[in-house]
């Protein structure tokens, strides 16, 4: 994160921008042509007067198209690929589930609503709360109303924005919360478990009876929030996440796209070993499962259910979920993964992005072009490796790299 505030203070610094004054009068006259749009969704112009009077944009933020400047990425586009193990920390896991089995008691008769009402777990929700702000430990940085108004005047989704930064105008106009503690992310994400106002009014829910919707103060009411969420995007109560398991010696690392499914009793007698070595009920084994090996043929490997996509649908990272996931299991069960994080080389994100614009040329390749090793992206580098005659490990290494022709 540090590598990336460097890299934008030093363009800010050096690159050719449009003079200050015409720039801001364009953002002006921009958040000023939005009040009839904020006046149809409900918006007071007392309102829209008092929270836009002022108002400037912040052009050091991450994923904006600014004129004479070169397109900034948005901070997980880190320089390099980032390995399983730097994001899964052992020490950060353990941690986050020794409060999460503190606050499990301390928030024992809200949980308890939240399983019954929802079919989420606590430990599920709880897991989202640290992940997201370290129980609220951690304080977000931004003013959620000027992100949300940058980004949408040049923002990559501007559309998006638009309609986000309307809604935290119809937020704060219904008195739901103050300005001053309306901090977000520098996407626009807000609360405990970092909603965006349109998510606030789509999921959000008021479990402490108070008359409000508060998921910056309240509790009960951003882990209920962060439930009924999960229940809006297919969370079906009484089923696990993902079964961590050992793959027979012969797995086809191609596999591992949410595209295969297969019932987990088949995964099973293809060879596939849970790792702890318990017996799954034929309810179990009937679940619908999908293969992730988050390294490729190395490190653990994974048969994912669909509510291991319904948290995907929160965040849209394997690595997140893999951290949901895992530190949900550690706040009842101390373990460990069974097999340990393997990969240590690191790749730029260009190169991986370079990676993905090739496969994409030669057909194998089909998705989003973010410089990221997803799913889809290995399933892809592991297609090429067999037509090429190479070790299909599915991880983008230097030996692809230089086999597709993108060393750089």
């Amino acid at each position: 994160m540090r590598r990336i505030s460097l890299v934008l203070s030093i363009l800010a610094l050096i690159a050719p921008v449009l003079p200050a004054s015409a720039a801001d009068a364009g953002f002006t006259q921009f958040i000023a042509s939005l009040w009839p749009e904020a006046q149809k969704e409900g918006v007071s112009r007392a309102t829209f007067d008092r929270e836009t009077r002022g108002l400037e944009p912040d052009y050091k933020l991450p994923d904006l198209l600014l004129p004479g400047r070169p397109a900034t990425g948005a901070p997980s586009q880190a320089e390099f690929v980032q390995v399983p193990a730097d994001y899964v920390k052992e020490a950060s896991i353990a941690r986050l589930a020794g409060e999460g089995q503190r606050l499990m008691q301390k928030y024992r008769s809200t949980l308890n609503a939240i399983e019954q009402r929802f079919g989420v777990p606590a430990t599920v929700v709880l897991a989202i709360w640290g992940r997201e702000t370290d129980y609220g430990r951690y304080t977000l940085p931004y003013d959620l109303v000027r992100v949300l108004a940058t980004q949408a005047y040049v923002g990559r989704r501007k559309d998006q924005y638009r309609t986000e930064f309307i809604l935290a105008l119809k937020i704060l106009g219904e008195g739901n919360v103050t300005r001053k503690d309306m901090r977000s992310s520098w996407a626009g994400a807000t609360g405990l478990t970092q909603f965006l106002p349109s998510e606030f009014y789509r999921h959000g829910v008021d479990l402490d009876g108070d008359g409000r919707v508060d998921i910056w103060h309240s509790v009960p009411d951003a882990l209920a929030s962060a439930a009924q969420q999960l229940v809006n995007k297919g969370w079906q109560p009484g089923l696990r996440w993902a079964y961590e398991v050992r793959p027979p010696a012969n797995v086809d690392c191609t596999q591992g796209v949410p595209e295969v499914t297969r019932p987990i009793g088949d995964w099973l007698r293809a060879g596939f070993v849970p790792v702890r070595g318990q017996k799954l009920s034929a309810a179990e084994q009937a679940q619908p499962a999908s293969l992730l090996q988050p390294e490729g043929i190395y490190g653990p490997a994974f048969l994912t259910t669909k509510n291991y996509f319904v948290i995907k649908e929160y965040n849209f990272s394997d690595l997140y979920v893999l951290f949901v996931g895992h530190l949900s299991d550690r706040m009842t069960s101390p373990q460990p993964f069974a097999t340990p994080w393997s990969a240590s080389a690191q790749l730029r994100t260009a190169d991986v992005e370079a990676m993905q614009r090739q496969l994409t040329r030669i057909g194998l390749y089909n998705d989003k072009l973010d410089g990221k090793a997803g799913m889809k992206t290995r399933a892809a580098l592991g297609a090429y490796q067999k037509s090429a005659g190479l070790k299909v490990d599915c991880w983008p290494s230097e030996t692809v790299l230089r086999a597709l022709g993108g060393a750089r």
